[in-house]
């Protein structure tokens, strides 16, 4: 009888992030590793998010990338901590695989608030390797409970 291989471990620091609604219980876990200004979110690309050709699918990467850009604005301003931030425009530059196995990490920077928008950017690694580059425009909306975003759980 053989037993399935283990998973590789999560890095350390990191811990579940229960944030994205229904959709993210069913595509993730996301994982978040923040140490003082440095907020890092991070997905183990397991077989269900991989295409035929066993990297992570496009579709997969950007539902990563619009999870990461709004989520990690919620860390860098106290204004948008609270507030919902529908997507209005995502670009990504697919710039390396992501191969089954590996460990997704995404950071992100808040560019610009103005009173209805926000504009950030971000950089996610497989295994190290920039894999993804993303931008973002996202819409302020309106004030959401602290657990919505999993800042309370951080």
């Amino acid at each position: 009888m053989t037993t399935a291989p283990t998973p590789p471990a999560i890095p350390p620091g990191f811990a579940p992030f229960p944030a994205g609604g229904p959709y993210m219980d069913i595509n993730g876990p996301l994982y978040l590793r923040r140490q003082g200004s440095d907020v890092r979110f991070g997905l183990r690309v397991q077989q269900r998010h991989v295409n035929p050709m066993g990297n992570l699918h496009g579709g997969m990467m950007a539902s990563f990338c619009d999870m990461l850009l709004p989520l990690s604005v919620h860390y860098q301003s106290a204004a948008l901590e609270n507030r919902f931030l529908p997507t209005i425009s995502l670009q990504i530059d697919y710039l390396a695989p992501a191969p089954l196995g590996c460990w997704l990490e995404g950071t992100a920077q808040l560019l610009r608030a103005t009173r209805s928008m926000v504009f950030a950017q971000g950089l996610v690694t497989a295994d190290g390797v920039p894999c993804a580059r993303a931008s973002g425009v996202f819409k302020i909306g309106p004030q959401h409970a602290p657990d919505l975003a999993g800042s309370a759980a951080v």
